[in-house]
């Protein structure tokens, strides 16, 4: 599947959009992967019958290089990209979908998206202010890379397994070659976002938010300890049920 790009806030971003007509939905990939991590959905059932569209945040995949870091990254700065996007496309109304770190930047722009039918997120548990990584993540070596501008080779592909669950063999090259392409002042924004007014409390944007919400959590997950939604903090929508 082809990939477009579109200028959004001084910044060539890109992206890939299914052949589908139906309901729009965004995804939003993790740190150092790209559009690529959402080929199967894309090329799929219901990326024919859906309106699927999966960009590349700025410093990731094929939105590089990065003109403006200041703006375009960061938790604040991918939201930014990611609500002019939805603009820019005509996906007001999507359901956004993040994994990892794409989780965190849905919660970052969701309150700031008022036709958004909903979101949804996988290996993101919500980050209070101040955030408490000891009950968050479990202890992982190689989520180190997560951070480092300069990774070594080992430190890169460990990071890209740690993806995937345990002994999973069956890791598309793809996944290797973002890790490896991706600009390393982005994996350091990512750290730098975790400060004072680098990021909104995850938890108050749950707890305040006026549309569906679901959160997936991996069973055999090596990095993340099993999410809570803050004991009792999030409001209940329809049918669904919060701890």
């Amino acid at each position: 599947m082809s990939t477009t790009s579109i200028p959004l806030a001084g910044q060539r971003v890109a992206y890939r959009e299914s052949g589908g007509e139906g309901p729009s939905v965004l995804l939003i990939h993790g740190n150092s992967s790209s559009s690529q991590t959402f080929a199967r959905q894309l090329d799929s059932d219901f990326g024919r019958t859906h309106r699927v569209v999966a960009l590349d945040l700025p410093g990731f995949g094929d939105s590089q290089p990065v003109g403006d870091p200041d703006t375009v990254m960061g938790l604040q700065g991918w939201a930014l990209i990611v609500r002019e996007l939805m603009h820019a496309l005509d996906l007001n109304d999507a359901v956004l979908v993040g994994w990892s770190l794409g989780g965190h930047i849905a919660l970052e722009a969701v309150g700031d998206l008022p036709a958004c039918k909903g979101v949804a997120i996988y290996g993101t548990p919500p980050l209070a202010w101040p955030p408490d990584m000891g009950s968050t993540f479990l202890p992982n070596p190689a989520m180190a890379a997560a951070f480092l501008p300069t990774p070594s080779d080992p430190e890169m592909l460990a990071f890209a397994d740690a993806f995937f669950a345990p002994g999973y063999r069956d890791i598309p090259n793809s996944c290797y070659d973002d890790v490896r392409r991706a600009d390393g002042r982005a994996r350091a924004a990512v750290a730098g976002s975790i400060r004072p007014g680098g990021y909104k409390d995850e938890v108050e944007v749950v707890r305040t938010m006026m549309v569906p919400l679901a959160v997936l959590h991996g069973k055999r997950s090596s990095w993340l300890t099993a999410p809570t939604l803050a004991r009792s903090t999030c409001r209940p929508y329809g049918t669904r049920k919060c701890r």
